[in-house]
């Protein structure tokens, strides 16, 4: 009977941890030794913390079944009613952590702007749509307690790297939209009023896309098996009158451009206001390498002013 029960209590823990156990493959450093080879130049961006922004670190905005999600906030105390930046990690919707965004949500704290890096589920974890709840949900969380974090709940824009940019253009496509929400004690909105798009495709199942295997995982099958699911995945298919205003930073990398062209041929129809910024001779992830980063942070911050700012 001993036996048995430690057999037990083994398997219990291997399936527990491989459980728990998250995807790491993509990280500063394992992209930077894969960059590095066709662009030697590049450099990791040397982080230095601004010393007037504020930095909390592992806030809970939310738990769902056992597991808790959060989110590290950067913000200036001085200064009160900042507009918002939500960041979204990328990492293929399988990897990936907030971490990463730190250097990003620090550099654009301290031009005026309360910046959160927000943890989502994984697609090991939940499939789609779980982690476009889980930022909305984000959105609700920091409008709720905005006071805390010096934060104007009506000026809020949603940024994302790679798969986080794909993740962004939806979450705020799908403004209003009550199937991309999960059930929540909270009653703000999940609304947001500006888009960042860095490298994030706008279409699944697109000529110039090519991530049928990660979005597969993501979204629980192939195009053939889930078509409908991929199709409402897409920002494409819900850009319209309402989409609100869009930057478009890209590497020049054009795979990682799938659908961009398109959407904003819809924009210009209905007048909503764009930019595209394309690095040349750039890797996908240049968001964490110099010659790129400082260009990045001022092209963001110019239009967040434009934005929020100018009247």
């Amino acid at each position: 009977m001993k036996h048995l029960f430690l057999v037990f209590f083994s398997l219990s823990t291997f399936v527990l941890f491989s459980q728990i156990q998250k995807d790491t493959s993509y990280t500063v450093i394992s992209t930077f030794k894969k960059e590095i080879k066709k662009f030697p130049f590049i450099k990791i961006v040397n982080s230095v913390e601004d010393i007037s922004v504020t930095k909390k670190e592992n806030i809970i905005y939310k738990k769902t079944g056992e597991t808790k999600l959060h989110l590290d906030a950067f913000f200036k105390n001085d200064e009160k009613n900042l507009p918002a930046v939500v960041i979204i990690h990328g990492g293929g919707w399988s990897s990936g952590d907030k971490k990463q965004m730190h250097t990003t949500a620090n550099a654009i704290s301290a031009k005026g702007y309360a910046c959160f890096c927000v943890e989502y589920r994984l697609s090991d974890e939940a499939k789609f749509p779980a982690s476009i709840n889980d930022v909305k949900d984000a959105i609700k969380y920091i409008k709720a307690n905005a006071i805390s974090y010096n934060v104007n709940a009506t000026k809020v824009a949603v940024l994302g790297c790679s798969s986080g940019g794909q993740m962004a253009a939806l979450v705020a496509t799908t403004n209003g939209k009550k199937e991309f929400e999960e059930k929540s004690s909270l009653k703000q909105s999940s609304d947001v009023q500006a888009i960042i798009d860095m490298d994030g495709i706008l279409a699944f199942h697109h000529p110039e896309s090519k991530e049928a295997a990660s979005a597969s995982k993501w979204l629980g099958g192939t195009y053939e098996e889930k078509k409908e699911i991929w199709e409402n995945a897409s920002t494409l298919t819900h850009t319209d009158k309402n989409t609100p205003p869009i930057l478009f930073i890209n590497s020049s990398q054009p795979r990682f451009h799938a659908g961009r062209d398109d959407m904003i041929a819809i924009l210009n129809k209905f007048g909503i206001y764009n930019e595209v910024k394309e690095f040349p001779s750039s890797p996908h992830s240049f968001w964490f390498f110099e010659p790129w980063f400082d260009d990045m942070i001022n092209v963001t911050t110019q239009f967040l002013d434009k934005i929020f700012k100018q009247k």
